[in-house]
């Protein structure tokens, strides 16, 4: 149906900054709301930020004023830059879409594979 592929991931100290990229491909009709989810172990999944066709954006009060999300409609791509990242922001993050499929009415939950993001004290 549609993959997405996920890039950016990796070891920081608090303080540093890295940038997630997430790219969708496959039979794609259209793609509604992108977003970020993370993951710590033990912890429920949580929503980082999200943002819509036209640009809205939400964000998760943990991360509101360090990390920007934005899209590329025409790559199918969003991206998310973490600057002043903190040790509690350790976690699998996972790119998340609302795709309708080609020749389909209904959107779905679109998830990739995840990407570790690691920040050292």
């Amino acid at each position: 149906q549609v993959q997405l592929v996920e890039s950016g991931g990796g070891l920081v100290q608090a303080g540093g900054r890295l940038r997630l990229s997430c790219t969708i491909s496959g039979r794609i009709g259209s793609i509604n709301v992108m977003g970020w989810y993370r993951q710590a172990p033990g912890e429920q999944r949580e929503l980082v930020a999200s943002i819509t066709t036209g640009g809205r954006t939400t964000y998760g009060d943990s991360v509101k004023g360090r990390f920007t999300i934005s899209r590329d409609n025409a790559k199918n791509t969003v991206y998310l830059q973490m600057n002043g990242l903190k040790p509690e922001d350790t976690a699998v993050y996972y790119c998340n879409a609302a795709v309708r499929l080609i020749n389909t009415y209904n959107p779905y939950d679109a998830w990739g594979q995840g990407t570790q993001v690691s920040v050292s004290s």
